[in-house]
């Protein structure tokens, strides 16, 4: 069960640390989106979502893509929706999911502007996210040169009419909205009147933030996804300087769209979700790799305990090794690893050498230090607890961790 973070003290080396120098990261204030059990925003923990591949008119093949995802850690998974039959099934793999194995929060994406889809979904699942540039109200005219504000505001009017059913469905209900804009598919009026800029998504997404508010729904998670680092930035950080300067405080939902596979899909997620983290923005988070789904979940977590915001293995620290290593670090470090994997919430240092070893691992729970030719020293936090011979050292260290009753037997 989701719970809130417990407060914890900053972590400062030295107690005369200036009071400015904070280690912790501070989040903007979201109002709470409760989504089945999970809650985005509101000061939880920062949420992480994945998206099944498999086709949802696949009932058997959609639990048990499902159920993989939230095995490991995936804690609201989403399915596409592209038809009736589609939003129809919904509400059987939610009842299988039940059967046999728990409910998992699901967030459905619609596909087209038709809301008789969408009320069905809004039937079965949480959260339904829609995407602003699929709400097309006029024919592309090669020879448009500009959109009068009366022909933007019959379109805007046409919209609201036409979100108006599903707004009040999941008001009533209780339920979730994503407003999920692209930078690649906004519309057509929204591309003549500002470009296509961070500010036409902020735009678009706005516009259907004040639809769902005249209609005194407030359950909403907004996300403003690009393919470029850059626009993806510069999209969120206008999105929530935007609503401060409104009085709006909905959860941002980031991601890199389309990101790629590989080293690099990496890479580019992290660039654009871990500098808005960093800067106190996002409350939930999905990596879009083209591999399968599972492989998004290891990288989306990475990046919270990088950053501190979610505690979910364990924190090694440990240095590049250079001429002054006194044992063959890449090997001990996986022996450790191997060894301690398991006990998450600890930091455990393994440092070749003793020159910037106790500074640099001054945080760690534990400390492996090679000081002498064929020795380890052992720490706890700062002090060194015992010298034993490098064959014994991941032994002792297991030892040192059983003596102060932090250690668990592994699965």
């Amino acid at each position: 069960m989701q719970t809130l973070p417990t407060p914890t003290a900053t972590n400062n080396s030295s107690s005369t640390a200036p009071a400015a120098f904070e280690t912790t990261i501070k989040r903007r204030k979201t109002r709470p989106v409760r989504v089945g059990d999970i809650t985005i925003g509101g000061g939880y923990p920062v949420v992480v979502q994945s998206m099944i591949n498999e086709d949802t008119l696949d009932i058997a093949g959609s639990v048990a893509g499902i159920r993989r995802l939230h095995e490991i850690g995936c804690e609201i998974v989403r399915v596409t929706v592209p038809s009736m039959a589609h939003a129809r099934a919904l509400s059987e793999i939610k009842q299988k999911l039940k059967q046999t194995y728990q409910d998992v929060p699901i967030v459905a994406d619609v596909h087209h502007n038709g809301m008789k889809i969408a009320l069905e979904v809004a039937k079965h699942i949480e959260k339904v996210r829609i995407n602003p540039g699929l709400y097309v109200f006029e024919k592309p005219d090669s020879n448009r040169t500009e959109y009068t504000k009366a022909e933007f505001d019959e379109i805007g009017d046409k919209i609201a009419d036409t979100l108006k059913p599903l707004v009040i469905s999941l008001r009533d209900q209780g339920k979730a909205m994503r407003i999920g804009v692209n930078h690649g598919s906004l519309a057509e009026r929204m591309l003549f009147t500002y470009g296509d800029t961070p500010e036409g998504m902020v735009e678009s997404a706005l516009e259907f933030i004040r639809i769902c508010e005249s209609l005194d729904f407030h359950n909403i998670v907004i996300s403003l996804k690009a393919s470029r680092v850059p626009v993806m930035l510069a999209a969120y950080r206008l999105m929530a300087k935007r609503m401060d300067d409104e009085g709006m405080d909905y959860p941002l939902h980031l991601g890199v769209t389309e990101a790629g596979d590989g080293e690099y899909g990496r890479i580019k997620s992290t660039a654009g979700i871990g500098t808005l983290l960093a800067d106190g923005i996002g409350d939930t988070i999905r990596v879009s790799l083209t591999e399968a789904p599972e492989k998004e979940i290891p990288v989306c977590y990475s990046i919270l305990q990088a950053l501190g915001l979610r505690k979910t293995m364990v924190e090694y620290v440990a240095c590049p090794s250079c001429g002054r290593t006194l044992f063959n670090l890449e090997e001990v470090l996986h022996k450790v690893r191997e060894a301690t994997s398991h006990l998450t919430g600890l930091d455990i240092a393994v440092m070749g050498c003793i020159v910037n070893g106790p500074g640099e691992m001054a945080d760690a729970d534990y400390g492996y230090v090679g000081k002498t030719p064929g020795f380890i020293s052992l720490y706890r936090g700062r002090e060194e607890i015992k010298k034993v011979t490098e064959d014994k050292g991941v032994e002792e260290l297991i030892n040192l961790i059983k003596a102060d009753e932090r250690w668990v037997e592994p699965d």
